[in-house]
């Protein structure tokens, strides 16, 4: 494994290169990694989801709350083909630079490699060390394609993160079953099943939230009753059947 590391370590620094310096770093800077599932089942909600990447920075972006917040963002997608398929589509672009993502950058194809493309993304911010971070992770689906991490190995990645006190959540996407998110040590206040429709306004929310943890007036991300409301969590438990 720590073979592994070096070698994706190797592959990522370059990128860290041209991504923009901390010059308007501080105590309120965050940086968010959203790790977005782009596998063949994410095609009917699709677009919603990437609407959803959106509104989370046009939220962190928007200081109409008083609050001075700098936040960053790096969006990588992620699926399986003949081994993961891990695309950086944005790396540290400061939120009110933000330029939407669209389809003609990425589309919904390919299986499930989702303990790799937790520990790749672990990697990317361990490599930026930034003071806050918050990692999003959003899929519709199970583990089903990994290769290069099992649970154990991510679980051991997302540990890492969270010792540096970087707030990790979890997000099902129309998905309701954790048992990935609690092998990995998510907890259940800081996972969520959202239903298509509602993806998008608890992504704002998301986005809320975080300029709040980012100012040090929330001591972690959690979702709370009104959020789950939102999201439409209870329909899409009975409607998956968890």
């Amino acid at each position: 494994m720590k073979r592994l590391f070096l070698s994706l370590t190797a592959l990522i620094l370059p990128l860290s290169a041209s991504a923009h310096p901390d010059t308007k770093g501080d105590d309120t800077m965050i940086h968010t990694y959203i790790l977005l599932d782009r596998t063949g089942s994410m095609s009917p909600i699709w677009d919603e989801a990437l609407g959803s990447v959106n509104a989370y920075a046009k939220s962190l972006a928007d200081d109409s709350d008083g609050r001075e917040v700098d936040g960053k963002i790096t969006v990588a997608v992620f699926d399986a083909q003949d081994g993961i398929q891990y695309d950086v589509l944005r790396r540290g672009v400061w939120a009110d630079d933000w330029t939407d993502i669209t389809n003609d950058e990425a589309s919904p194809r390919g299986m499930t490699p989702l303990f790799d493309a937790i520990g790749r993304t672990v990697i990317v911010a361990e490599t930026d060390k930034p003071e806050k971070a918050i990692i999003v992770i959003m899929t519709d689906g199970q583990e089903n394609a990994s290769r290069e991490f099992d649970k154990k190995s991510a679980n051991a990645a997302l540990d890492r993160a969270r010792e540096r006190g970087w707030e990790v959540v979890f997000l099902g996407a129309e998905y309701a079953n954790f048992s990935d998110a609690e092998a990995v040590g998510v907890s259940g206040s800081k996972s969520m099943a959202i239903g298509s429709g509602n993806i998008q306004s608890s992504m704002d929310r998301l986005g809320k939230k975080s300029r709040g943890y980012a100012a040090g007036e929330e001591a972690e991300i959690e979702f709370d009753e009104e959020d789950r409301a939102v999201a439409g969590e209870d329909d899409v438990k009975q409607r998956k059947g968890n």
